[in-house]
């Protein structure tokens, strides 16, 4: 678990006091280039860091808009892990190419995955909560090259199969003797 990021705890306390006019102007960044909203600025820019490029800026503009959209408090985990519980204890197909085509996104398209990501699981029939600080780092490292956002959240929604077969492998034995 990642230590609490400065810019995330600013932004959930905007959903605290509910803060409604805010987190309504973070929320116009939706669907739109990360840093092109300029209703976004007096609520991100006093935050980005001195010596930021525009791939920093991005992840900042990019989490502003996605918690705005779905500011529910409790996640745990990485996105893997959301769309794992979302998924629940049965296999579902659509949930699977969704959460696929997530981790084939290219950076400069990354925002937009996750957009659909957050609607998705905020839309579910139980919300799912996010983890913002683990969303945080994972945004800022989504293209290095050795992939290991991609196959974090990876094992975290397949790797269930492994310790589910591995539990039913100790039961059946354990029940056997």
């Amino acid at each position: 678990m990642p230590e609490p990021h400065p810019f995330v705890t600013y932004l959930q306390s905007l959903a605290q006091r509910e803060d409604r006019g805010a987190l309504a102007a973070l929320r116009r960044g939706l669907g739109q280039p990360p840093g092109t909203v300029a209703a976004m600025y007096p609520y991100v820019v006093p935050w980005l860091p001195s010596e930021s490029g525009p791939r920093l800026d991005a992840a900042y503009y990019t989490l502003a808009a996605l918690y705005a959209l779905h500011p529910l408090p409790g996640g745990q985990g990485n996105l893997g892990a959301s769309f794992r519980r979302a998924q629940g204890n049965e296999e579902n197909p659509a949930i699977e190419r969704r959460f696929t085509a997530l981790l084939a996104a290219h950076p400069d398209d990354l925002a937009d995955y996750l957009r659909q990501a957050v609607s998705f699981l905020k839309s579910s029939e139980t919300p799912i909560p996010i983890d913002w600080n683990q969303l945080m780092a994972d945004i800022q490292r989504w293209d290095h090259p050795a992939h290991m956002v991609q196959k974090a959240w990876a094992r975290a929604f397949w790797g269930h199969a492994n310790q589910d077969q591995t539990q039913t492998t100790d039961q059946n034995k354990n029940e056997e003797e």
